[in-house]
Parts: C-alpha cells; sequence; structure tokens
C-alpha cells in the first residue's frame, strides 16, 4: 500500500525503469553504477544477510495483512506420505500404512476452511509447508472446500515445486528456515502435526518449546497418529527423567480424525 505522505516522491519503479534507459557506457554497464536495490549481485552478499531476512520477513507479512488473514491453523507433516491410492509405489510399507493420514489431513482443512469462510476466510485459515505429502493433502482439502490456503515452501537443494493446491497469491517462498518457522508461528490458532520426518520433529518441537517457555501462547496442539508419535518421541521418559516437567505433557493431545480435531478446536474456541 503506497503512503500518501510520499507521494510528491518519484517512487522506486520510475527511477528503476529511467536507470535502464541510460546510454549503454563503460560507466553504466560497471556494477557500482547499478540501483543497490535493483543489484541481484549486491543483494546477495554476505554483508547484505540482515536485509535479506528482513525483507523474507517484511514479504509475507505484508502480503497477508493486505489479504486480511487474521489467524491460521498450521498443519505440519511429511512430504513422503502418499495419498493412499498411490500407496503401492511407497518407499517402505510404513510410509503405505500411514497414507490413511493423507486422507485425514485432507478432511480436517476441508472442515477447518469451511469454519474460515464463515469469518470470509480471515480467520482460520489454512497453512501448510507448501510442498507434497500431507502439506498437499492440506491444502487440497481447502480447495475442496472452496476456500484459499497458504503454502510456506523453501528453496531445497532438490527441488520442491509448491503444489497445485496453494492459492498462488498466498504461496511464498523461503531461503531462511527460521524465519519460515516465524510465519508458520505468527498467526497460529492451532498446530495439527501429521507423521514425518526432521523437518516436522524440527516444526513440532520449535513450537512446544515456544508454548513452554510462555512465548507464544496456548492453543490447541494436536498430534495426528499415537501409536506413531509414541513409537518416534518417548514422552514419559523425559518426563520421568525430569527433564521435562509431568505438566508439560499437558501441552499437545493425541488425535486420530479430522473431527476429533475438530471437537478439539471448537470445544477449545468456545472455553
Amino acid at each position: 500500500m503506497k503512503d500518501e505522505r510520499l507521494s510528491q516522491f518519484r517512487d522506486a519503479h520510475s527511477d528503476r525503469s529511467s536507470a535502464e534507459q541510460v546510454p549503454d557506457t563503460a560507466q553504466t554497464r560497471a556494477p557500482a553504477y547499478r540501483l543497490a536495490f535493483n543489484d541481484p549481485d549486491f543483494m546477495c552478499r554476505d554483508e547484505l544477510r540482515p536485509v535479506r531476512l528482513q525483507l523474507e520477513l517484511l514479504k509475507p507479512e505484508m502480503i497477508l495483512n493486505e489479504r486480511g488473514i487474521e489467524s491460521t491453523v498450521v498443519l505440519f507433516g511429511g512430504a513422503r506420505i502418499p495419498e493412499p491410492s498411490k500407496k503401492d509405489g511407497a518407499r517402505t510399507k510404513t510410509l503405505a500404512d500411514l497414507s490413511h493420514y493423507y486422507d485425514e489431513a485432507r478432511e480436517f482443512s476441508r472442515l477447518v476452511t469451511e469454519k474460515s469462510m464463515a469469518s470470509y476466510g480471515r480467520e482460520y485459515v489454512v497453512a501448510t509447508g507448501g510442498g507434497p505429502g500431507v502439506m498437499e493433502a492440506g491444502n487440497r482439502g481447502a480447495a475442496d472446500a472452496g476456500g484459499s490456503s497458504i503454502g510456506l515452501n523453501i528453496v531445497l537443494p532438490h527441488e520442491q515445486a509448491p503444489n497445485e493446491y496453494v492459492t498462488p497469491g498466498l504461496c511464498f517462498n523461503f531461503h531462511y528456515f527460521a524465519i519460515r518457522k516465524m510465519h508458520f508461528l505468527m498467526r497460529a490458532k492451532a498446530v495439527c502435526v501429521f507423521p514425518g520426518g526432521f523437518g516436522t520433529l524440527d516444526e513440532m518441537f520449535e513450537a512446544l518449546t515456544l508454548i513452554q517457555t510462555d512465548r507464544m501462547n496456548r492453543m490447541p496442539f494436536l498430534l495426528f497418529g499415537e501409536t506413531f508419535w509414541r513409537s518416534i518421541v518417548n514422552w514419559d521418559a523425559l518426563a520421568d527423567a525430569g527433564t521435562i516437567s509431568p505438566e508439560d505433557l499437558e501441552l499437545f493431545r493425541f488425535v486420530e480424525t479430522a473431527q476429533e480435531a475438530m471437537e478439539i478446536i471448537n470445544n477449545w474456541e468456545a472455553e
């Protein structure tokens, strides 16, 4: 949104356009002559990392504000969990067995998006990592309901294109994992974690730590698949060892179905 107080000054777009029309000389071809904000080589220098961090924080925040999105429901989960119809191609039997969580994520997102549309798409907007697997299911469920959803993608050594169900104007790409995780949680009213790998564990434990240390508000924190999560993390052993408090085990709940998760969220909202 343009600041009307600055309307008397020439804007950056105009200067960028004018700079492209200058005569081609040894001076104008030199990198030093480029406008700093229009110089990719300059912007990618190590010394500019603080600026890039700020830009990566600002861009999604400004766009989400312009779209009027006030709160989200976050879905974390594995990129490798297949759609049930494709489970025969899964690399392990366990992944094939976990494929039903694709459908649960899709149904849960459909229900959440119907709830969101009652507030004109401003509240409870589904947000995923924008990739395949559980993330795709989350964005797909929102599309099933006819609503919008957010995808927070990230550049990886192996290309990860956004899934086709993310709302195009709400599909973001990140360089910094830390800034991406901030955006996951800045508007969150609920966090739902489906089976996944290192990335899912990282996201889950960072969010739990923020809640445990009162850096983030308590909210519905739902782990889909109790058998899976108890086989991956010995939660009770952490409490028995004293490395976490017994009360910390109350920061999250296990659920199995989309309907069960929705009941917890709706009852939490009513409290």
